[in-house]
């Protein structure tokens, strides 16, 4: 079920906020590095210990392409390679949006909702996926964790962001896939929706009288 602040802010909620990967879009490594290494078992093995999330999210915080790139082909010159893609062909990771979100995201828009989000994401795979996602252009405003140097669920991007978007904690239900991020969110005064599908969040929209 989805997690909410409580009964007592439901009739304030008059904003959303979205996290982007795996709520709107979809994104995995794999979809990617499966272009470029046959062999299964070695495709499992250059995941878990090459290019990983967790390697990945350095550059969500801020670090430049330029740096982990060379520091990892330090590391593994063999794959020096399909590191260098890594940089260059990140928008391959994302394969799509998560079925149901765009027509969700222009269904709250048309309702006249006011509509964000706070996105772990890198400023360099930001600018070269965000081209080919006009979606973002009906966003009032975006925060990307690589421009700001913040990352979620650290407290300082909940706080940057409800006061470059000037909405109250408790009038916003924050939208993501991570839980330690909505428990953040929570913390802060957000309502909190864990994502795992449109048609559960379209029906938490409802509930909320937003759809």
């Amino acid at each position: 079920m989805p997690f909410l602040a409580g009964v007592s802010a439901i009739p304030k909620i008059d904003t959303i906020i979205f996290d982007i990967g795996n709520v709107l879009y979809r994104w995995d490594l794999r979809c990617l590095f499966v272009k470029l290494i046959d062999d299964p078992e070695e495709l499992e093995w250059f995941l878990a210990n090459v290019v990983t999330p967790e390697w990945h999210f350095q550059h969500d915080a801020g670090r430049p392409f330029a740096d982990m790139v060379a520091e990892r082909s330090r590391e593994f010159p063999e794959y020096t390679d399909h590191i260098i893609a890594y940089s260059r062909r990140f928008p391959e990771t994302i394969p799509g949006p998560v079925e149901g979100m765009v027509d969700l995201v222009h269904a709250l828009v048309d309702r006249g909702v006011p509509i964000y989000a706070i996105s772990n994401f890198g400023a360099q795979s930001w600018a070269q996926f965000r081209p080919s996602a006009p979606i973002f252009e009906i966003f009032s405003d975006i925060v990307i964790s690589g421009e700001e140097k913040l990352v979620k669920p650290d407290s300082a991007i909940f706080e940057l962001a409800l006061k470059r978007f000037s909405r109250r904690a408790d009038q916003c239900l924050f939208v993501d896939d991570r839980l330690d991020n909505i428990a953040a969110g929570q913390a802060m005064g957000l309502a909190g929706h864990h994502f795992r599908d449109a048609t559960q969040l379209e029906s938490e929209l409802r509930a909320l009288r937003l759809l």
